[in-house]
């Protein structure tokens, strides 16, 4: 079946009423949750995910999906308008995205970070048609060694790519293979790291671990805050950039996008990377370099469409290999296993009707999008004004419903809370919560490739090096993992000859 004729199944799929509806819903939470700091796409899709049991697979992955994507939108809204970003991967915008607003063109800015986003949304849905086949047909020769040797790979570029201490993400990283071997032994089916309660036979859920760290964790923290926002007081006017504003942008709407979906694709790289990557790229190339951070359309444009396109970007390696590049598809991957859907290479061979589905409910999304983000700017900002008393009860309550609703277990409250105040430690002492959870969600995945790997070669290792695909991803994890380490190693030595001395 060519690429035309699978489009035009996706769509008979997306323009089912009930599909439709979930798009719609999926984009407008997005959106919310864009626009309002606080709980983040993580956070509100691990709570909605209990949501989506009755649904159909289809309908599930659609509403996700869109509130992901949705949530790059209204975050802009956030930074330029109050200069704090709704989502993490709109710190950037608020450079240039605030100064705009402040000199009285909130309109052109919220305008093209609409339109930027929409187009390179679109263009990260093409990419994701013409990649994502070729790669799963490329994939269908990996055996287990090769999983293998991805997800390691992964997870090292994951804490490579971190924020703040690469240590502190690789020791999260760790917890979260631990916390994932929690359960039953895949092999002998016996219980292990339970401790005798019979509630964790079945491992720790997903569901109460997602929404303690990012949820819980983010109204504890906020709650410590005492700063009132002020939402700038200007009259939003001119919201479509003017013929000059697109003459400055277009280019960096289109490198934003392709930055942001090349980006997207790899483990750890994400909206944030992309967003950062693209300003600095604009920044680096413009004739007139001085004018970021007090204004400049171009410093807005590219972070906008760079994150978008990272969006859809980053459902490749998901839906083509398996393999959750960042903690929002590491959501997405458990949603598709709770629907007894295997990510990986067979995905688009054996379910035809969700793969083209989900990526022509893109081009809808964003479409409803613009759609949303234009005309409804009005709205948003009126959102902006729900106090802090009222919104955090309400994501609290949303939370504890959340997480009783999957299974209907006290004791799910109990590992809610105990990952909330985990998490609430996390951030107060720099260690990140995303190496966890990714960690956590591939690592059922990374044990089973490494045991059957075990089994075929009899228990050798050579396995993993003798193969040549496995050997040079574990030659570059291993590789980027020593680059990480010998600064520590360098300062343990300085500090040692010193003492020495």
């Amino acid at each position: 079946m060519g690429v035309i004729e699978s489009l035009l199944l996706g769509f008979k799929v997306v323009l089912d009423p009930t599909n439709i509806l979930f798009c719609f819903i999926g984009v407008v939470i997005g959106t919310l949750v864009g626009v309002l700091p606080g709980i983040g796409p993580v956070g509100a899709m691990a709570l909605l995910l209990p949501a989506t049991f009755k649904a159909s697979p289809e309908s599930s992955i659609i509403m996700l999906a869109g509130i992901y994507y949705g949530a790059m939108y209204g975050g802009s809204t956030t930074s330029i308008l109050v200069n704090i970003p709704g989502e993490a991967a709109s710190v950037v915008t608020c450079l240039d995205g605030y100064q705009m607003a402040r000199q009285g063109r909130a309109g052109p800015a919220l305008g093209i970070a609409a339109i930027g986003s929409f187009i390179a949304g679109t263009l990260s849905v093409v990419g994701v048609m013409l990649v994502a086949n070729p790669l799963a047909e490329a994939a269908l020769r990996f055996g287990p060694p090769e999983y293998f040797a991805l997800m390691c790979s992964g997870l090292v570029i994951l804490t490579y790519l971190a924020q703040g201490s690469v240590l502190k993400a690789l020791m999260m990283a760790l917890v979260g293979l631990l916390l994932g071997s929690v359960g039953l032994d895949i092999i002998t089916g016996l219980p292990r790291f339970t401790f005798g309660v019979n509630e964790l036979t079945d491992g720790v859920g997903i569901i109460p671990l997602a929404v303690g760290l990012f949820g819980i964790s983010e109204v504890l923290i906020n709650v410590e805050k005492t700063l009132e926002t002020e939402i700038l007081r200007t009259e939003i006017t001119n919201v479509w950039p003017s013929l000059k504003d697109w003459a400055a942008a277009k280019w960096a709407v289109l490198r934003g996008s392709i930055i942001g979906f090349f980006l997207g694709t790899l483990p750890g790289g994400g909206a944030i990377l992309s967003s950062f990557v693209s300003y600095a790229v604009e920044k680096k190339i413009s004739k007139h370099p001085e004018q970021f951070g007090k204004g400049a359309i171009e410093g807005v444009a590219a972070p906008e469409s760079a994150n978008n396109a990272a969006a859809g970007g980053s459902l490749i390696p998901l839906l083509s290999l398996g393999i959750p590049p960042n903690v929002v598809m590491a959501m997405l991957f458990s949603a598709l296993i709770i629907h007894g859907i295997q990510p990986g290479p067979l995905l688009i061979k054996n379910n035809p009707n969700l793969f083209w589905g989900l990526v022509a409910s893109m081009y809808v999304g964003n479409a409803l999008l613009l759609l949303l983000n234009l005309p409804l700017v009005g709205m948003w900002v009126q959102v902006l004004k729900v106090p802090s008393r009222v919104l955090f009860p309400l994501i609290l309550l949303f939370c504890l419903i959340g997480a009783y609703s999957v299974n209907n277990l006290i004791f799910d409250l109990y590992l809610m809370i105990f990952f909330g105040g985990l998490g609430y430690l996390m951030r107060k002492f720099g260690y990140e919560a995303a190496p966890l959870v990714l960690a956590f969600v591939i690592g059922p995945v990374l044990e089973q490739a490494l045991r059957q790997s075990l089994l075929i070669s009899a228990g050798s290792l050579l396995i993993f090096v003798t193969r040549p695909i496995s050997a040079v991803a574990l030659g570059i994890a291993f590789l980027l993992l020593l680059s990480n380490l010998l600064p520590y190693f360098k300062k343990y030595r300085a500090e040692y000859e010193g003492f020495e001395e």
